[in-house]
């Protein structure tokens, strides 16, 4: 990655982080000023203040704070166990409020994430949702796909009972529903036009412990249209700059074997890592001659043939695999309502999965790839970057309601456990707590940043 690729990435990572923490922590501001409890101050990050002020708020002075580390922050309230209390503000003090109250100030954090990922949602789908047609290729030989008698250019409408308009969302039905194995009912549209069920049986497959992606597991494959081996576009340092390929040449045979269209061209290159391959070209209607040695490249575990150009695709093709779908008002907000249900539930899922060991840790992702699709989802543009961050206000929703110490979720575990016997839990079983939530964390970001490497890596 250039220079200038990691801070694209960064910048857009930390104006993420910095709204949906901000939103988060604003949650808990919002509420305790409700419930009259005393604000000392709000900060976005940990450490170093970078930029500090104070605002007067009814008889409150606030500090508002943004700080070095972009990772996180918090709301400081007055409270007995941080120092001594005047007896006169005794009664705006945290600790001393009904354990409702000190329960509705730390649930509003996540809550407010949900909110915040329900808005973002309905930006998105107010605009209309542009996807890939979730219609499929013949499935893989023996694959549960192929079992189930899936054919070529079955579109799929529905999986369960859940309706499916582009392949992204197929996708998602698939884990959502498939998660815990057995057999899903799947509605989809024949290429002669007719409408049926197929079942398929997923059985005992745990399809999240899998590193294969679970449309390629279960033997789906997107359908591509035939499109001439014409080139669209190179990418700057490839093999196919280096060799002098161009946008519009059109590939017409390599070591003297005839190329008939863009499929065939990329199974040749993805056999021939490192070596060098005879090209026949057509270029404004004259022969040319090239040499290009194909890059290695490690795809699914496997090193594979990497020359670096893209295909151009006719337009009437483009129009036959896209789809646009267009939403009123009350429906982009319904929409947006069962997207923020949907992906909690699913999130909530996987973690459990992870838990029970029935989901690989390499799911988990860390800064690393969060910057990554921070800075992709911005490039592509605003509405996608926007839908980036509905999903990552949810994952910090749920993640903070577990109910680990250090978290929300951990507190909230505290408050329940002392309305049940009465009084609250002892300090030191809340020092312990908070002891083995710090452990906890620190492992998981250490998994996170070693599966972000891993990444990188390959």
């Amino acid at each position: 990655m250039s220079f200038g690729g990691f801070f694209y990435n960064a910048l857009f990572f930390i104006i993420a982080i910095g709204v949906l923490v901000a939103f988060h922590e604003f949650g808990h501001y919002w509420v305790a000023r409700l419930f009259k409890v005393k604000v000392l101050r709000f900060s976005i990050g940990f450490g170093k203040p970078l930029f500090t002020w104070k605002k007067q708020k009814g008889e409150d002075l606030i500090e508002f704070v943004v700080a070095a580390i972009p990772l996180g922050g918090y709301v400081k309230m007055l409270d007995e166990r941080e120092g001594e209390v005047d007896d006169a503000l005794r009664h705006r003090a945290f600790n001393t409020q009904p354990v409702s109250s000190r329960f509705a100030i730390v649930a509003a954090g996540p809550v407010f994430n949900f909110i915040l990922a329900a808005f973002f949602y309905f930006i998105f789908f107010m605009n209309g949702e542009e996807g890939i047609k979730p219609v499929i290729a013949l499935p893989a030989i023996e694959s549960p796909a192929a079992q189930a008698g899936f054919e070529n250019e079955d579109e799929i409408l529905a999986v369960g009972n859940t309706q499916v308009k582009t392949w992204q969302s197929f996708r998602i039905a698939l884990i959502d529903q498939g998660i815990d194995g057995g057999k899903l009912l799947v509605k989809v549209k024949t290429p002669d036009l007719n409408i049926i069920e197929r079942s398929l049986s997923i059985g005992g497959l745990q399809i999240l412990k899998e590193k294969t992606d679970v449309t390629k597991l279960l033997g789906f494959k997107l359908w591509v249209p035939e499109v001439p081996a014409r080139i669209g576009g190179i990418t700057p340092d490839s093999a196919s700059a280096a060799a002098g390929l161009k946008a519009k040449d059109l590939v017409l045979s390599i070591n003297d074997q005839p190329v008939k269209n863009w499929k065939e061209l990329v199974a040749i290159i993805q056999v021939s890592a490192g070596k060098s391959l005879h090209f026949i070209i057509s270029r404004e209607g004259e022969q040319q001659s090239l040499k290009l040695t194909p890059r290695e490249k490690k795809r699914d575990d496997k090193q594979v043939g990497f020359m670096g150009a893209y295909p151009e695709i006719p337009e009437a093709l483009i129009n036959k695999t896209k789809t646009r779908i267009e939403y009123s008002l009350p429906d982009a907000l319904l929409r947006a309502l069962n997207e923020t249900w949907t992906f909690s539930a699913l999130t909530l899922k996987v973690l459990g999965k992870m838990v029970t060991g029935e989901a690989a840790l390499e799911n988990i992702s860390g800064p690393i790839t969060i910057a990554t699709y921070a800075g992709i989802t911005a490039s592509i543009g605003f509405l996608t970057y926007i839908k980036f961050l509905a999903m990552i206000s949810v994952s910090l929703g749920v993640l903070n309601l577990l109910p680990v110490p250090m978290l929300d979720g951990g507190h909230l575990m505290y408050y329940l456990i002392e309305s049940v016997k009465g009084s609250p839990v002892s300090q030191k079983f809340e020092e312990l707590g908070q002891r083995l939530g710090l452990t906890l964390l620190f492992l998981l970001m250490s998994l996170a940043i070693f599966n972000d490497i891993q990444r990188l890596i390959n």
